[in-house]
């Protein structure tokens, strides 16, 4: 029996969740009790975790809410696109989100995540996720290379691997689904590694298209479908 248990969070989960961010992100990076009770509270249907069912302890965390796609095309900030009370959702294009926070201290759990969104997101007519991502590969190579540019850095690709990128916290995206480079940000978030760029990346979640249908679709038909995507992409 899996130990697993991958649901929408709650309030009463934030003192694992806390647990969760503060061994994960340095002590101004990770998100306060009061913002985690607010995103929860705004988008309950975005906010998913994975704990232990033994322990109660966070394994994984994904935040998320609703965003238009044409703020990552001009210069934008972390705090910008996180904010979940954010004005900056064009009328007609509630298909995208974005993931404000991805945390984990165990690679299933991330996987149970997904795999646990996947078909939620198909009813709900969820079209793709976009997300800032670190890359903290960077300021070591520039110390290398002072000529290399960032462009050239982010889309670089490790060596015999031709599809996956060179930057360790992309190349972990990659793996995850997000494989479309969006736009590169400047001063997107603090992060000395990075040299503070983010690097904003899009997953179209599989199987979107057809939106009316999955819509009269019954949800345990669509888990079942999104099961089998699910570990085909795998």
């Amino acid at each position: 029996m899996s130990t697993l248990q991958t649901r929408f969070l709650e309030p009463k989960d934030i003192p694992a969740l806390m647990a969760l961010e503060h061994s994960k992100w340095e002590p101004d990076q990770a998100a306060s009790d009061t913002v985690i009770l607010e995103r929860i509270q705004t988008y309950p249907d975005l906010c998913i975790g994975t704990f232990c069912s033994r322990t109660g302890k966070a394994l994984a965390s994904l935040f998320m809410r609703p965003v238009s796609p044409a703020m990552f095309t001009a210069p934008t900030k972390w705090k910008i696109a996180a904010d979940v009370h954010a004005e900056n959702i064009a009328h007609g294009h509630r298909r995208s989100l974005f993931g404000i926070s991805l945390s984990s201290n165990h690679a299933q759990a991330v996987k149970e995540i997904f795999k646990f969104f996947y078909p939620h997101a198909l009813k709900a007519g969820w079209r793709d996720v976009y997300l800032g991502s670190p890359i903290p590969g960077f300021g070591k190579a520039r110390k290398k290379n002072p000529d290399l540019s960032v462009w050239q850095y982010v889309h670089a690709k490790r060596k015999f691997h031709a599809n996956a990128p060179l930057d360790p916290q992309l190349r972990y995206y990659f793996k995850k689904g997000f494989r479309d480079i969006v736009s590169i940000q400047e001063n997107y978030f603090p992060h000395a590694q990075s040299m503070d760029y983010g690097v904003i990346l899009r997953n179209v979640i599989p199987l979107s298209r057809p939106r009316p249908l999955w819509r009269v679709t019954p949800f345990f038909i669509l888990e079942s479908v999104s099961a089998m995507m699910f570990w085909l992409a795998q």
